[in-house]
């Protein structure tokens, strides 16, 4: 089945979730309001629908190959990502002086999504490029900028991430690379790489490694890392490339999901020392890389988002097809298409419910984000900082763990026929399993929701948000009809289980941090199931108002039907998940290490 975006559901969020054009209130966003964000919607649809969907299977059955070296992509690819620079995709959000298009991450994150679901494998490359010109956009020199940022906007070159190493793994102060100054101010900087998606290709003419190294004598940990501008080719003084520098690809990785995408394993320096130019000061590379990491993060919680979509489509259009027994009300005469059962149709409304929910999440983020950076009142944009910061654990965390059920599901729908290759469905399964490991494990992320969102601050970012989901349920309320009053009875006793555990978080942390710990993914998936249904609620009474109006009535039935279930199935496991984190938690770490 081909892929179809889902532009209406994109263009709901847009305009009444997110906003569009109070976004297109803001400096420099004058012309990115709804018109132009469906416009580009629309184009963006065409372009994943015709030209990377149907390279999607190809991917999967033809991954990128390695040998002597040279990485060459799968057969397609090469051509689909001239077409994709062509178009100007890369440099949707970037700033307008160095090439890009200047439109509010509100609209790149459905343009994002779309990619995703069309070919995950052929998405990461630009995503990763994406986290590079926002590093240095943020800590690069003007020369740094000068030299690589309008090539990277326009596509022409590709980013990459280089921060771990075999002995490293997800523990950066164990990183061993070093980098040794020059007298020409450069440096040359030795080691090796792991895990480097799109770190080698022939898509693109050069490749741009942002890599972590120590210097020379810097501190020990994560005090002494320093982040660095290592090309593949060398740019000459008129932009035009020069020798190829000391890093070479000695490896690809063999995978059980997005087969297509080459995650490389680097050499630095094996022939004299790769030439590297120092991003900002030295020993604040975390900090930086930490800019590329967040950049990163929210775009793989719309993989997530994107991932199970494309399950979602894939398992109702089976059930639609597949003939297999008499429904139980016996609504027909004989053996119908599966869809008529039951659980089947419980199983499609998880899917389809995890999918909106978190979709509606994360495009209220990026509306955020865009205000943060451009609203012209400083309280405002510190406000809208912190929710986004908050935000972010939860899209990674949740929408990536979100991904994986949604395509479980997918596959479980499929019955005998999910778990054979030439299905397609187990596709999405092995291809989603990457999304709650890479750029941060979940745990990572409920550590950084625990330490940094909730602990450091008492909690008080978490309360606010929860006063903010209270007043939802005062319209709810308000509203009076039947599904908006149980979607606040469900809302209600969600928000009061996440502010139990957020005290739980914000008094024990220091005090007891194994207990606090042993709940921090429980906690995280917490938040983000309430974050997502608070977004459902909200647009729950939208399609209430639009519906009254005679507004697409069909859709808007739809929207406040898929509210509900979300309130009725995947709300109510917050009280069951509070529990486990304030009573269970001793049991977690009870047993002897040498008992398992």
């Amino acid at each position: 089945m081909s892929y179809v975006a889902p532009l209406k559901d994109m263009l709901f969020n847009l305009k009444y979730v997110a906003d569009i054009e109070q976004i297109a209130q803001l400096p420099g966003f004058e012309d990115a309001g709804f018109e132009t964000a469906q416009a580009v919607l629309e184009e963006a649809a065409k372009f994943n629908q015709d030209v990377l969907s149907p390279l999607n299977w190809e991917g999967d059955k033809n991954p990128s190959s390695w040998k002597d070296g040279v990485v060459t992509a799968t057969p397609g690819f090469k051509e689909a990502f001239q077409q994709f620079v062509q178009g100007g995709w890369q440099g949707l959000q970037h700033p307008v002086d160095f090439g890009g298009q200047g439109l509010p991450k509100t609209i790149g994150a459905a343009c994002g999504e779309m990619q995703n679901s069309a070919n995950m494998s052929f998405a990461l490359c630009p995503l990763l490029t994406d986290g590079a010109i926002e590093a240095l956009l943020t800590a690069g020199s003007d020369e740094l900028k000068a030299t690589y940022l309008k090539n990277l906007v326009n596509g022409k070159w590709t980013g990459t991430m280089n921060l771990t190493e075999s002995q490293a793994g997800s523990d950066l102060a164990a990183v061993r690379s070093r980098a040794e100054p020059q007298a020409d101010g450069s440096y040359k900087v030795f080691g090796t790489k792991i895990f480097i998606t799109w770190g080698e290709h022939d898509m693109a003419e050069n490749i741009v490694h942002l890599v972590l190294a120590r210097v020379s004598g810097a501190p020990a940990g994560v005090k002494g890392i320093s982040l660095f501008v290592v090309p593949k080719f060398l740019v000459n003084q008129d932009g035009t490339l020069g020798a190829r520098n000391d890093v070479h690809c000695v490896s690809i990785e063999h995978k059980m999901g997005i087969k297509a995408s080459p995650t490389a394993v680097l050499q630095y320096g094996d022939n004299g020392g790769a030439v590297g130019y120092l991003v900002g000061q030295e020993n604040r590379g975390l900090e930086y890389m930490f800019i590329m990491m967040n950049a990163a993060r929210f775009g793989v919680g719309m993989q997530g988002v994107a991932i199970a979509e494309r399950a979602y489509q894939k398992a109702v259009s089976f059930a639609k097809d597949r003939v297999q027994s008499r429904p139980v009300d016996g609504s027909l005469p004989g053996s119908g298409p599966i869809i008529h059962h039951p659980d089947v149709k419980r199983m499609l409304m998880t899917m389809r419910a995890c999918v909106e929910g978190c979709r509606a999440m994360a495009t209220v983020a990026a509306a955020a984000y865009d205000a943060a950076h451009r609203h012209a009142d400083a309280e405002a944009r510190k406000q809208n900082q912190a929710f986004y910061e908050f935000m972010v654990p939860l899209i990674k965390g949740y929408s990536t763990e979100m991904s994986l059920e949604v395509a479980s599901l997918g596959v479980q729908v499929h019955g005998g026929m999910g778990f054979i290759e030439e299905t397609g469905a187990a596709q999405y399964y092995r291809d989603a399993k990457i999304l709650t490991i890479y750029e941060g494990t979940t745990a990572i992320q409920a550590n950084d929701l625990v330490g940094r969102k909730t602990a450091r601050d008492g909690g008080q970012t978490a309360k606010a948000l929860a006063a903010r989901i209270e007043a939802t349920e005062g319209l709810l309320l308000k509203s009076g009809s039947a599904d908006a009053l149980a979607v606040a009875k469900r809302l209600g006793a969600a928000r009061e289980a996440f502010v139990d555990v957020v005290n739980f978080v914000a008094g024990n942390t220091k005090a007891s941090p194994n207990a606090v710990f042993a709940g921090s993914v429980p906690y995280l998936m917490l938040a983000g199931n309430l974050m997502a249904g608070w977004q459902l609620a909200r647009a729950l009474l939208v399609a209430q108002d639009e519906l009254a109006k005679g507004v697409d009535a069909p859709f808007m039935k739809a929207k406040i039907i898929t509210a509900r279930f979300y309130a009725d199935h995947l709300l109510t496991r917050a009280p069951g998940v509070r529990d486990a984190i304030l009573e269970g938690f001793e049991s977690v770490t009870a047993l002897a290490l040498d008992a398992f």
